[in-house]
C-alpha cells in the first residue's frame, strides 16, 4: 500500500504535465498567426490599431509586411506610429463607389499601410514585431472589420494572411486580421453601471457619518464617566 501510494502522485503529476504541454502547443499555434488588438472597437470613434507579426520561417527572415485597409467602410483618417528601423507608407486609392460619412462624400481613401525593415531590422527565427495605426472612424456596431495582410520573406516567399473563418468551422491556416465593432455605451459603461455607483455612495457615506457619530458620542460617554469616578475619589475624605 505504501508503494501504490507513493505512485499516485508521480502519475497525476505527470497528466497534468503532458496536459499543460498540449495546452501551451495550443497556445503557440494561435499566438503564430497574425492577428490585431483594437485599444477600443467603439462604433464611430477612433481606436489605434496593433498588429502583432511573428517570423513563422525556420531559414528566412520577414522583410516586409502590408494591410489592406477597409473599402466598404473607409477609414478618414489613418496616421503610422513611427518605428526604429521600419519604413511606412500609407497607399491612397480611389474607393469602388462614394461612400457618404458625416455628410460629406467620400471618393478616396487610405487603402494600405506597408511596412519595410532595413536589413538590421528584419525579424529572424523566434521574433516577432509589433505595428500600430490610428484610425478612424470606425463603423457600425457590429461590423466585422477584416484587415487582410501580406508577409513577405527573405527568400522570396509571399505569406498572404486573408482567410475568413466560417462559422462552425475549424480556424484557416492563415485568417485575415479582424475585430467586430461594439455600441458606444458597451465601450464606455452602461446607464445602468452609473446609476449603481450613485445609488451606493450616498448609502455609504451616511453609514460612515452614523458610525462616526455614534463612536463620538460613546467617546464623550466615557469621558464623562472618568470624570464623574475622578471627582469621587478626590471628594472622599481619607482615613
Amino acid at each position: 500500500m505504501k508503494n501504490a501510494r507513493t505512485r499516485t502522485p508521480v502519475r497525476t503529476a505527470a497528466s497534468l504535465g503532458a496536459a499543460a504541454g498540449l495546452m501551451l502547443l495550443g497556445a503557440g499555434a494561435s499566438s503564430a498567426h497574425v492577428s490585431v488588438d483594437p485599444s477600443s472597437p467603439s462604433a464611430g470613434g477612433f481606436s489605434q490599431l496593433t498588429f502583432k507579426v511573428p517570423n513563422e520561417s525556420g531559414t528566412a527572415k520577414t522583410t516586409r509586411i502590408a494591410v489592406a485597409l477597409p473599402t466598404g467602410t473607409p477609414f478618414t483618417s489613418v496616421s503610422v506610429k513611427p518605428m526604429d528601423g521600419w519604413t511606412a507608407e500609407v497607399t491612397e486609392a480611389a474607393l469602388p463607389s462614394p461612400v457618404t460619412i458625416e455628410g460629406a462624400a467620400i471618393t478616396k481613401a487610405a487603402s494600405a499601410v506597408t511596412w519595410t525593415a532595413d536589413e538590421a531590422y528584419q525579424l529572424g527565427q523566434h521574433e516577432y514585431q509589433t505595428f500600430s495605426i490610428s484610425v478612424g472612424r470606425l463603423p457600425a456596431a457590429g461590423t466585422t472589420v477584416a484587415l487582410p495582410a501580406t508577409q513577405w520573406y527573405s527568400d522570396g516567399a509571399v505569406v498572404d494572411w486573408n482567410e475568413q473563418a466560417a462559422p462552425g468551422q475549424a480556424e484557416p491556416k492563415h485568417p485575415a486580421p479582424s475585430f467586430v465593432t461594439t455600441a458606444a455605451e458597451e465601450a464606455a459603461g452602461t446607464p445602468a453601471d452609473t446609476a449603481s455607483v450613485a445609488a451606493t455612495t450616498p448609502v455609504t457615506a451616511a453609514l460612515d457619518n452614523t458610525l462616526g457619530i455614534a463612536g463620538l458620542g460613546a467617546g464623550l460617554l466615557g469621558l464623562a464617566l472618568g470624570t464623574a469616578a475622578f471627582v469621587r475619589t478626590a471628594g472622599t475624605p481619607k482615613r
